[in-house]
């Protein structure tokens, strides 16, 4: 079976003045090893507590075979 599992599209998230994450987007497909790199402080685990929904985006949004994330429960 293929397709895309996750989507991120522009996704972005500011705590306080301070612009975490801006307009990350990937998908992310079915049987595939997906991984985020970059050094310190550029965003990673804050991209993974948007997918994991402990945090909540400014703007974009996550999709889940097609489905908004944001639409059921962490």
């Amino acid at each position: 079976m293929s397709g895309v599992l996750l989507s991120a599209k522009d996704l972005s998230v500011r705590f306080g003045g301070v612009l975490a994450v801006n307009k990350v987007g990937f998908d992310v497909h079915r049987g595939e090893v997906f991984t985020l790199i970059g050094p310190n402080g550029a965003g990673k685990t804050t991209v993974f507590n948007l997918i994991s929904r402990i945090y909540t985006p400014t703007a974009g949004e996550l999709l889940f075979e097609g489905q908004p994330l944001a639409s059921v429960p962490p």
